[in-house]
Order: structure tokens, then sequence, then C-alpha cells
């Protein structure tokens, strides 16, 4: 069975996954298998509590509870879309099609 383009974009985001977080959280650093950067979505002022995980695409933000599972999900929380309205402008940014 073929992908679901969801998992597709999911997939070929978390392969350049660093990339695509130096662009969105231009403040974070690396550290070991996580990109840790001030969470733009509020006033945060120390880097430490926002958290992802550049392997899986895993984020959270430990002050807030906020998290999800996967780089469409972290769109859609970054960006405040809905999953589908993520997924499909990473589907662009990604070159991805639906067919």
């Amino acid at each position: 069975m073929a992908p679901s383009l969801f998992q597709r974009i999911n997939d070929t985001a978390r392969s350049v996954l660093l990339s695509i977080l130096s662009r969105w959280l231009p403040d974070g650093v690396r550290e070991g298998h996580e990109w840790v950067a001030l969470n733009p979505t509020r006033a945060d002022s120390k880097r430490g509590s926002f958290k992802v995980n550049l392997r899986t695409g895993r984020w959270s933000d430990f002050a807030t509870g906020d998290r999800g599972g996967d780089p469409v999900s972290l769109a859609a929380y970054l960006f405040n879309l809905k999953q589908h309205e993520a997924a499909q402008q990473m589907a662009v940014m990604l070159g991805i099609s639906d067919t």
C-alpha cells in the first residue's frame, strides 16, 4: 500500500527537518537530536522548554503542555492553521503533489 499524502509530507519534512526548523525557529540551537528554541506563539524569553526531536518530528512545549507528533502538527501549531491547511502548505513548500 502506498503511503498517504499526509505520511509522505511528514516523511519528506523529517528528512530535511533541520533546514525547516532553522527557518521556522531561527533562534533555535541543536542539542543532540533536538532543536531547542523560543516558542514564538507565546512570550517565551528563555530557550529550554520548547523542543523538537530532529529524528521523529515530535515536539513539545514543556512549559504549557502543548505537543504534537510530527512536522505537520508543528506547522499547524506555529502558524495557527488547521492540520489539513498545514499539510497543504508544507506539500507546496516540499514540492510534493497529491498524485
